[in-house]
């Protein structure tokens, strides 16, 4: 059985993968990054200049989903010690139809984080040095009227074809991005 989607829900999930694969192209280690989505047919009438900025291809997705989101990359984001202390200085004004984060997290299996330290810079080190550790990049995204879909992506398993995708693979990251349109 096939679940239609949107055009809307549709244009999130191809941005989130637009931007999970930008990412990618530049390497693993990348810092946190944060996206504005906005419609790109809204984005053209307001400022036609923007149109020869475009990634190629651009103008065929739109005609084939009018409902079709251009990923801004937010530079100069708000000093934060903690991803969660950034996402609370996060405020988007109206244009902003989304909000895309890119956040790069080291996983261990549950029992490993038994024996893990409570200070946070040994905790780092036992998490770096933990034979079990994978690597993973999450990119999250959200739309203003609810929905999400999160790509991520391990450095284990570092191809295209090995991103795994869903609307709430990442919960706890959803709900704080979510937050930042509250």
């Amino acid at each position: 059985m096939t679940v239609e989607i949107s055009p809307i829900e549709q244009a999130l999930r191809t941005a989130v993968r637009d931007v999970e694969n930008h990412v990618a192209a530049a390497g693993w280690d990348q810092p946190v990054s944060v996206y504005a989505l906005v419609h790109t047919q809204q984005a053209l009438r307001d400022n036609p200049g923007i149109a020869a900025e475009l990634p190629p291809g651009t103008e065929a997705q739109l005609a084939d989903n009018p409902q079709h989101l251009l990923s801004i990359e937010q530079e100069g984001l708000p000093q934060a010690e903690s991803l969660e202390e950034l996402l609370a200085q996060l405020a988007w004004p109206p244009a902003v139809a989304g909000a895309a984060i890119v956040v790069e997290r080291i996983v261990v299996p549950p029992e490993a984080e038994v024996d893990m330290p409570e200070e946070a810079t040994a905790a780092v080190e036992y998490l770096q040095a933990h034979p079990q550790r994978q690597d993973v990049r999450m990119v999250v995204g959200v739309l203003r009227e609810g929905y999400s879909w999160c790509a991520l992506r391990s450095r284990s398993h570092d191809s295209s074809d090995q991103v795994a995708q869903s609307a709430d693979a990442v919960p706890g990251l959803v709900a704080a991005l979510r937050a930042t349109f509250e």
